[in-house]
């Protein structure tokens, strides 16, 4: 018995681990996803949830602290009883979540794996029951998982806490130190837009009171009536990027977007955009190499960029995206983002905006 809670301790233990670490480098994301909650919570079950909306980014960055030192607690059976304590209320509120997710179908990733893995709604919702099950089976057992004796373990604790919360700290000041996403350094924008491969579909079909599954179509005339499909490469046959489209009052302009060299002033919420930040970049924006040009990707109004921009003194053209797409895109208002023929070559946070010899060396 001895030897089956130990695997499960590590089991559990390792997941809850990972899981934080994977969210602890963006804690910007999992403040995204806790507003969603939020509004959607605010909307169907009591409009006080939307008092938690302006402190999305502290909820999320215990949450995620929380998990990485709740997980190596458990490892090293550190205060048992009270790591399992709050595992437990950790793991009945998770599961809430990712229920509600499932069941209603409100906020369609519930951020588990921040965006390393992504899972489907009912796939998130049997994970969390699988831990609920197991954390049950130690709990149950909880008298046999001894306190350690490392005398080092307080130390242990107090030292992941601490990393894990500095890890937020920086990733919310400057950018994640590793991104998941799918804009992240490196990626060709256009070719992410495009499948790999075209949908290949299973389909099911019913002849004679039995059914057949089939690669082929097969003929009514034949005797066989359609009563399914399933498409078996989904994740092949469906675009790392589906959502990407820039646009201004003269129509579609993502083609343009994407083509030559653009440095993107990125400010989902320009009037609400970071104001030393903004000064930066026009400052950078009139120091620019010739042949790259500046430009302002904003979900924002018209209205609202005008009013910023001779307020700045900016003279740069605006175009608008989606605003989940641009806070996809970098986790900075405003962001600097470096496109060279659709490929990102470099981004930057408000708090670091660079010197124009910096982005010319990023294009050689």
């Amino acid at each position: 018995m001895k030897v089956i809670i130990d695997i499960v301790r590590y089991i559990v233990g390792g997941l809850f681990i990972f899981s934080g670490l994977v969210k602890v480098v963006d804690p910007v994301g999992t403040a995204i996803k806790l507003e969603e909650y939020f509004a959607v919570f605010a909307g169907d079950i009591a409009s006080f949830f939307s008092v938690f909306e302006p402190y999305a980014l502290v909820i999320g960055i215990i949450l995620n602290v929380l998990e990485v030192t709740l997980g190596v607690a458990l490892i090293i059976r550190w205060r048992v009883k009270y790591t399992m304590n709050l595992l437990s209320i950790m793991i009945v509120f998770f599961t809430f979540l990712t229920f509600y997710t499932a069941y209603f179908n409100k906020v369609t990733d519930c951020g588990c794996f921040g965006d390393a893995i992504t899972l489907t709604p009912w796939q998130s919702f049997t994970k969390d029951i699988i831990l609920v099950v197991l954390i049950g089976f130690l709990y149950l057992n909880i008298k046999k998982i001894k306190e350690s004796t490392f005398a080092a373990k307080n130390i242990i604790v107090i030292c992941v806490t601490g990393i894990s919360f500095l890890l937020c700290i920086y990733a919310v000041r400057h950018l994640p130190p590793i991104d998941f996403r799918a804009y992240k350094i490196g990626t060709h924008i256009p070719s992410a837009m495009q499948a790999k491969e075209s949908p290949k579909f299973q389909y099911t079909f019913e002849k004679n009171g039995e059914k057949l599954k089939s690669f082929d179509y097969k003929s009514e005339e034949d005797g066989y009536k359609l009563v399914g499909h399933a498409v078996i490469n989904e994740e092949a046959s469906t675009p790392k990027i589906t959502d990407f489209a820039t646009w201004n009052e003269s129509g579609d302009k993502t083609d343009m977007v994407l083509s030559g060299k653009k440095l993107w002033i990125v400010a989902y919420d320009i009037s609400n955009s970071n104001t030393e930040g903004l000064i930066d970049v026009n400052d950078l924006i009139s120091r620019l190499s010739p042949g790259i040009e500046p430009i302002i990707l904003t979900s924002s109004s018209a209205e609202d960029v005008l009013q910023v921009r001779a307020r700045r003194g900016m003279k740069t053209d605006f175009y608008y995206a989606d605003a989940t797409v641009l806070k996809t895109i970098i986790r900075s208002n405003p962001g600097l983002v470096l496109v060279e023929d659709g490929t990102v070559k470099a981004k930057w946070h408000f708090n670091d905006v660079p010197d124009p010899i910096d982005i010319t060396e990023k294009l050689k």
